[in-house]
């Protein structure tokens, strides 16, 4: 429950259990439709990243609708959609913390369903690249609002594996995407003119049965505490509660803490750049880190697998759908396989063994693809074993920065990681994969798989030393609100152990006074 106490400062100051409440429910039919309201999008842009890449060589024929050649679609208008995301994502990831979780989820899914229906139906190589971009800007939003809006309402006891398996999803849509473009570059079912544009058609009617699913999704109780609208958080919370008792036949056990929250009206852009830059620096360091390095790997060969095949192995433009089915397969059983572990063995152990593991099996990969003995089918098994560990550590780079962050800079923590990140490793990727690539020097492909090896390594080596342990672990303690006040039990233990000892957790932990240890 939720009680006044008193006004302070700009805004009223009020005790809740909301957040202990929610941590402390069993898993139910009302998670799931969590996860298939929220979580689904991620279907929606494998598919739409997958057909790109997948239907290049098509785009670039002549009688396709486009004058754009296979360079172009891997390499600028890949960098295009990706730039979207980045700018997509700071300025939705702003919109999400001030006005809420819920309504730029569905404003953002709407943006990217009417830039993909554009993109359906481009007429010349300007159109194409503007509405890459914009469906770029759209699914940018998605990243932030989704994975604020999932964290915020999923129990600490599964908010690790379920995050992962969401954003792993991706892969899901990446072998509907891989098999769909089989059927679009068939020439014998559909036009060379009309193949690729019926896929972009499906993926809007799929987004709209997403954003019909998603108008029951509430709004995150987290946000609407620390907004001051605690009676509608109360409802929510209370509505769930209801609905959780009656599925299992019995009472919730009680809530073990409470927050004190005092109300305010906005967090500055100064206040933000402090506690990520200052309180949480090391924090910091590791979103960055983990961000840069999978973004690389995987903005490049996400759009470049296809060009690779069709360059070095001869692999047919309309048979290329077939291989990336199978490593987007191995990719979607690391998350589903090993996200368990990151509830249990911890967050520390497998983000960087994660990254390690795919960094060690990269380097193999180049060296067996430099010294001529893979073939298409052995790429492709090779590639399948280093995104089973590479898209686990992918997907725990979006879990890390979105709960390793206080409530309030949560979404902004998410976009500013994935832009700057994407920024780095997801546009220059895709612009020196395509020439690397294109060139057909197998020793240049070698060097851009050693260096996308070399970033997750690196990854791997910062979060075995910053990795957060925020397994189990509410979002309130891993890090404190902004809009926390102590309580008067805290305020009793602060004067008892005196300011010394504050000062030694500080200097131990490097992250500031409200924050867990690294």
């Amino acid at each position: 429950m939720a009680s006044a106490t008193a006004p302070a400062g700009t805004g009223r100051t009020f005790t809740s259990s909301i957040p202990a409440r929610l941590d402390r429910l069993p898993w139910s039919r009302w998670h799931w439709t969590i996860v298939i309201g929220l979580g689904t999008v991620w279907i929606l842009d494998g598919l739409e990243v997958t057909v790109v890449g997948n239907i290049s060589a098509r785009l670039s024929e002549p009688g396709s609708g486009l004058p754009i050649t296979s360079g172009q679609v891997t390499g600028i208008a890949a960098a295009l959609y990706v730039a979207g995301a980045c700018v997509g994502a700071l300025f939705w990831g702003r919109m999400t913390d001030r006005f809420g979780r819920k309504k730029l989820f569905m404003i953002t899914l709407a943006v990217y369903l009417a830039a993909t229906a554009l993109t359906a139906v481009s007429f010349s190589t300007w159109w194409f690249f503007a509405f890459r971009f914009l469906t770029g800007f759209g699914i940018g939003g998605e990243y932030a609002a989704i994975n604020s809006a999932i964290d915020e309402l999923i129990p600490s006891f599964y908010r690790g594996r379920v995050d992962l398996v969401i954003n792993g999803s991706f892969w899901i849509g990446a072998v509907g995407g891989s098999l769909l473009s089989i059927v679009a570059l068939n020439t014998d079912i559909l036009a060379k003119d009309v193949g690729w544009r019926l896929t972009f058609a499906l993926g809007v009617v799929l987004g709209l049965v997403i954003l019909v699913v998603r108008r029951h999704v509430p709004e995150s109780p987290r946000w609407l505490l620390i907004h001051g609208r605690e009676r509608e958080a109360e409802e929510i919370v209370s509505s769930i509660e209801r609905k959780v008792e009656s599925e299992k036949g019995g009472p919730l056990p009680e809530p073990e803490n409470e927050i004190t929250i005092q109300q305010r009206r906005t967090i500055g852009f100064g206040e933000i750049a402090r506690t990520v830059f200052a309180t949480y620096r090391k924090r910091s360091v590791l979103g960055f880190s983990l961000f840069i390095g999978q973004a690389f790997l995987y903005n490049a060969i996400t759009f470049g697998f296809g060009a690779i095949l069709t360059k070095f192995f001869d692999v047919p433009s309309g048979n290329t759908g077939y291989y990336f089915a199978v490593i987007a397969v191995g990719n979607f059983f690391g998350p589903l396989l090993l996200g368990k572990l990151f509830d249990t063995v911890g967050r520390r152990v497998m983000i960087s063994s994660t990254y390690l593991l795919s960094g060690v099996l990269l380097f193999g990969t180049a060296w067996l693809f430099d010294r001529g003995s893979l073939t298409a089918t052995t790429l492709t098994a090779c590639w399948c074993a280093v995104l089973f560990f590479a898209s686990a550590g992918a997907s725990s780079a979006y879990l890390t920065v979105s709960e390793i962050f206080p409530m309030e800079t949560r979404a902004m923590c998410i976009a500013f990681f994935y832009a700057i990140g994407t920024t780095a490793g997801g546009i220059t990727g895709p612009l020196v994969f395509a020439d690397l690539t294109a060139s057909g020097v197998v020793g240049e492909t070698v060097l851009a798989f050693q260096i996308g090896a070399g970033l997750m390594c690196a990854a791997g080596i910062v979060a075995a030393f910053l990795a957060v342990n925020a397994e189990r672990r509410s979002l309130e303690d891993i890090a404190k609100p902004l809009s926390a006040v102590a309580s008067a039990k805290e305020k009793v233990t602060e004067k008892v152990t005196g300011k010394a000892t504050g000062r030694a957790a500080e200097g131990a932990t490097g992250e500031g006074p409200n924050s867990a240890p690294a």
